[in-house]
């Protein structure tokens, strides 16, 4: 032991004798620690990352030297996953690599489309007449927006993929069909009017335009290119089919079912702008039958593949929570959020923990710079926004993914999309919600997901894609005891998992969480809940809603979901955290929860080799492959 204490210290010399310009990392770490702790428990959080405490530094409570033996002594690069691994334990408020004059970069090195694709067609920028107001397909600053901060979809075009023989469905008012930026990408065998029963989703007219709305939303996904009309979809080459069902005074269970049932083998996607009423109150999701046609689609469409479900994560702002949107919080569906042309989130951005990813809407400093797409009779607009917007540009980007790869499962687009979306510049405009990193090294942000995505990179990921492995769903325990949630302070509910070990329903590696929960308050608005795994990712499962004064509902097991803990291993304690954020004295009641997880057996990624070493592929492949040595 004292030849293992001393060992920093003779590493230390060796470094001084090396040239300055040679930067050489040791397998000693420094660690500070937010508040004191004792030996015994720096020791548990060094073992439990794989590292051996060394000791404190200089007599500090607060300071540790942690090595780790599987790294070499000396190596000339930093070990990135190393740190980061430390870094996400919610104890540890920093690690540094010794003897290092620079501190490890929180955030990924963007995945290098170049990495992974060896021949990269050049390229020109189409020549429709609006393509320059598209910031959101190619940012060069236009408009007070940051440069490079879109959707990359040029590096998908230069691999030659355009979203040919993919069909995306618009459930919406209706599309113009014959508009002249989109006829000759119209799937008509695809097409129904729900509200007519008829096989023209021809929009209704009105003299406010009130439904242009799907017609805008097509544009997006599949304008055609270079004719010289408005500007081009993300997937130009694409097909997409109109779905009428929202143009009705009342919505059915029945017509929401038939239009996401309809034709699940000649439409690959279908995008949904909409859902509940985005007013801070509203707590309703998906009826009895809707359900069945969404578990249907991922289960037997697209030929068994499963169709993949885009919905926009709501546009109820700050006041409201997209976990209280059955459909966004699905996790069937895949759930986008927005940002702006700078980088902010929208003022009218839904947060939550079940949001996978985002796209864009409108400008910062100019309102009225919004999405560029196709309008009613013929017209063009640049004033499309919300989260309504964001969610085709998502369908574009997964249409040129499944025609760089027909063979995509609807679990292996979410995949594709928690390994290639990427933070970019996009920051919470209020400073609320940082940047987090889990405990297998994704970085997500309770409002934007797991970044922006990347059409380039997941394009090319995906043409060396190998179908993820079998999925389960174990019911990890459940707590029925009724507990009350005090006024003033937290209450904390644990369930102690293997989560189905030795069972058909085991789960390793894990990809959606649902802690499904009945409850209810004096008023529901006030109640915050919070998800802590084994590995310390917290999740924010439900945050304040100022304009909900129910006292009556609550939640009636209510599947509340996160992502934030995508390929972590759930064996351990998970700890439910609910409590009144509210200046006024409330009362309320846990009835029950019970928790589900949702992942494989097998780890997902050991058939894809790592091109790029600083990819988020890389990483989690890493923590996976030292995972399946234990």
């Amino acid at each position: 032991m004292m030849l293992l204490s001393r060992e920093p210290f003779w590493f230390f010399l060796v470094a001084t004798c090396v040239p300055v310009s040679a930067d050489i990392f040791s397998n000693s770490f420094l660690v500070r620690f937010r508040r004191a702790v004792g030996r015994e428990e720096a020791h548990d959080v060094a073992s439990r990352h794989g590292f051996v405490n060394m000791g404190p530094v200089l007599g500090s409570s607060t300071e540790y030297h942690f090595v780790n033996h599987a790294l070499p002594v000396a190596r000339t690069k930093r070990s990135i996953q190393h740190v980061r691994k430390l870094k996400v334990d919610p104890l540890i408020h920093s690690a540094i690599q010794q003897p290092g004059f620079v501190r490890v970069k929180r955030g990924y090195k963007p995945l290098k489309v170049e990495n992974l694709v060896k021949v990269m067609h050049p390229h020109n920028d189409p020549t429709d007449p609006y393509f320059t107001f598209q910031w959101y397909l190619k940012n060069t600053g236009q408009n007070g927006g940051k440069a490079k901060l879109d959707l990359n979809v040029e590096a998908a075009w230069a691999q030659g993929v355009t979203g040919k023989n993919i069909t995306t469905a618009i459930m919406d008012d209706g599309v113009d069909y014959m508009h002249p930026d989109l006829k000759y990408n119209y799937n008509s065998k695809a097409s129904y009017d729900f509200s007519s029963n008829d096989p023209f989703p021809f929009p209704r007219y009105t003299d406010d335009w009130f439904n242009s709305h799907g017609t805008r939303c097509a544009g997006e996904v599949a304008a055609a290119r270079d004719n010289g009309i408005c500007g081009v979809g993300v997937a130009y080459d694409s097909k997409i089919a109109g779905i009428r069902m929202l143009d009705q005074p009342y919505m059915t269970d029945l017509i929401e079912a038939n239009s996401m049932g309809h034709e699940p083998n000649l439409i690959d996607i279908y995008s949904a702008s909409w859902g509940p009423t985005d007013d801070g109150k509203t707590v309703d999701g998906p009826r009895n039958s809707t359900m069945r046609a969404i578990v249907r689609g991922v289960n037997e469409g697209r030929n068994g593949l499963g169709n993949i479900y885009v919905w926009a994560s709501g546009d109820g702002g700050e006041d409201d929570d997209c976990n209280c949107d059955g459909y966004a919080a699905s996790m069937w569906t895949i759930s986008i959020n927005s940002a702006i042309n700078d980088g902010q989130n929208a003022h009218y951005d839904e947060s939550c923990s079940s949001t996978l990813a985002s796209t864009f809407s409108n400008g910062a400093k100019d309102p009225n710079t919004g999405v560029a797409t196709t309008d009613l009779y013929g017209k063009c607009t640049t004033t499309h926004s919300g989260t309504s917007a964001a969610a085709p540009e998502a369908a574009g980007v997964f249409a040129l993914a499944l025609e760089a790869n027909n063979k995509l499962s609807w679990r292996d687009i979410q995949h594709l999309t928690v390994l290639t979306s990427k933070r970019n510049s996009l920051f919470d405009a209020k400073g609320r919600f940082q940047w987090t990193m889990n405990g297998v090294g994704l970085e997500f942000n309770h409002l934007f997901g797991f970044g922006v995505l990347d059409a380039g990179a997941m394009v090319a990921l995906a043409k060396q894609w190998k179908t993820v492995p079998p999925r389960y769903h174990c019911e990890a325990g459940s707590v029925m005891e009724i507990q009350k949630i005090p006024s003033n302070k937290s209450i904390y509910l644990k369930i102690t998992t293997d989560a189905c070990k030795g069972e058909n329903t085991e789960v390793r590696y894990l990809e959606h969480v649902q802690p499904v929960i009945t409850l209810n308050a004096s008023r529901r608005g006030d109640i915050e809940l919070f998800l802590t795994s084994p590995m310390g990712t917290r999740s924010m499962i439900l945050s304040r809603r100022q304009n909900d004064d129910d006292s009556r509902d609550g939640f009636s097991k209510w599947p509340f979901m996160t992502t934030h803990t995508w390929g972590e291993y759930p064996q351990g304690t998970w700890i439910l955290e609910a409590k009144f954020n509210s200046e006024i004295p409330q009362t309320g009641y846990v009835k029950e929860w019970t928790l589900m997880l949702h992942g494989t057996k097998e780890p997902p990624y050991t058939e894809l080799p790592v091109l790029d070493p600083h990819s988020k592929l890389a990483i989690v492949k890493k923590a996976h492959e030292s995972r399946s040595k234990m």
